[in-house]
């Protein structure tokens, strides 16, 4: 078992929120967090708006692919945060639980985008901030 801990992202497609919430965990923690991310329904493909949105600040999610929620991946996860997709979105007893209000960035564009990578980022770092209290970096 890891001695870091572990941050679960899920979406019902995982193509977008929680793309980009894996990929700016991932960008600012560093290898000090497990990060995954899937979907209840995934698609076929990221969304092409969050991975330019994700670009315009230096983070490549272009080559990720939405994966199907699993099991194994909430049990092995000490967190897991849902990205405002209500009731599509299980639940899963035993975790740390939160659930991120985000709009969907399905079917809009970058301009869009823009303002829900932003909030992600700041959310991101609030996370952060309580996963490692101590640290000047979080």
């Amino acid at each position: 078992m890891s001695d870091k801990p572990s941050v679960l992202f899920v979406c019902v497609h995982n193509a977008g929120r929680s793309q980009m919430a894996a990929g700016w965990l991932t960008h600012l923690a560093g290898d000090r967090v497990e990060v995954r991310s899937a979907g209840s329904t995934p698609a076929e493909s990221v969304n092409p708006a969050a991975v330019e949105a994700m670009k315009e600040v230096g983070i490549d999610i272009s080559d990720q692919k939405p994966k199907i929620l699993t099991t194994d991946a909430v049990q092995a996860s000490d967190v897991c945060i849902t990205m405002g997709c209500g009731d599509a979105c299980p639940i899963f007893p035993g975790k740390r639980y939160l659930d991120w209000k985000l709009d969907d960035p399905a079917g809009q564009g970058v301009e869009a985008v823009r303002p829900i990578r932003d909030e992600i980022k700041t959310r991101i770092e609030g996370l952060l901030a309580e996963l490692f209290p101590d640290d000047a970096r979080a």
